[in-house]
């Protein structure tokens, strides 16, 4: 019986493991290098991204059920909190999912896999988009 992505590390192992995951990693990096849409979060990175790289990496890995290599590394992580210093729009959630939507289809997986990693990943830019959108507007009613 095939277990469904999001059970145990069945997402893990439809990725190809670490280096299925650090091979996404390295493509989304690439294509928000290179696609025009994506200046803006490119932007909010530092300018190498080695440490950007292995922080999205190691936290698709234990995200996707598999080792907890972020919180090995660098300690625990609240995705929104982690990007909540950043002026994070709707534009910038389109911008990084279609970079994502691209390093996924690059990738060597079940077209299932693929869909459900996309729409996964909707969730928390959603959320990042929502908390940035709030802290905004807490900030604004104190000024």
């Amino acid at each position: 019986m095939t277990i469904p992505f999001g059970n145990r590390d069945a997402s893990f192992d439809a990725a190809g493991g670490v280096a299925g995951i650090e091979r996404l990693v390295d493509d989304f990096y690439d294509l928000m290098e290179a696609l025009p849409e994506a200046a803006r979060i490119r932007a909010m990175h530092p300018a190498d991204l080695t440490v950007s790289r292995d922080k999205l990496a190691r936290f698709l890995s234990s995200w996707l059920g598999g080792p907890r290599r972020y919180a090995e590394k660098y300690g625990s992580l609240s995705i929104p909190g982690a990007h909540a210093r950043f002026p994070i729009g709707e534009a910038d959630r389109v911008a990084w999912l279609r970079c994502m939507e691209q390093a996924i289809a690059r990738q060597p997986w079940d077209e299932a896999f693929a869909s459900y990693l996309l729409e996964q990943l909707g969730v928390p830019a959603r959320r990042i988009v929502e908390v940035c959108a709030q802290q905004a507007t807490d900030e604004g009613g104190r000024a």
